[in-house]
C-alpha cells in the first residue's frame, strides 16, 4: 500500500510541475527534464482532456487529475 501512495505522490508532483511550467511560455520544451515531465504526464492528462468540452482557453485537466489523486489517496489511506 505504501508503494501505491508514493507512486500517486510522484504523479501528483509531476502534474503540479507541468502546471507550473505552463505558466512560463519561454521554457525550452526541448530541455530533457521538461520533456520527461511532459512525457510522463501526457498519458494521464490526455484522456481527461478528451472528456472535457472543447474551446476552453484554460486547461482544467491537471486540476481534475490532482483532485482524483487526492480522492484516491484519501480512500486508500
Amino acid at each position: 500500500m505504501i508503494i501505491i501512495y508514493y507512486i500517486l505522490l510522484i504523479v501528483e508532483l509531476l502534474i503540479f510541475a507541468r502546471a507550473l511550467l505552463s505558466w512560463f511560455p519561454t521554457v525550452d520544451r526541448s530541455n530533457p527534464i521538461v520533456r520527461i515531465i511532459y512525457q510522463a504526464t501526457e498519458p494521464i492528462l490526455e484522456p481527461i482532456r478528451r472528456l472535457m468540452p472543447q474551446g476552453s482557453m484554460v486547461d482544467f485537466s491537471p486540476l481534475i487529475v490532482l483532485l482524483i489523486i487526492w480522492v484516491l489517496m484519501q480512500v486508500l489511506f
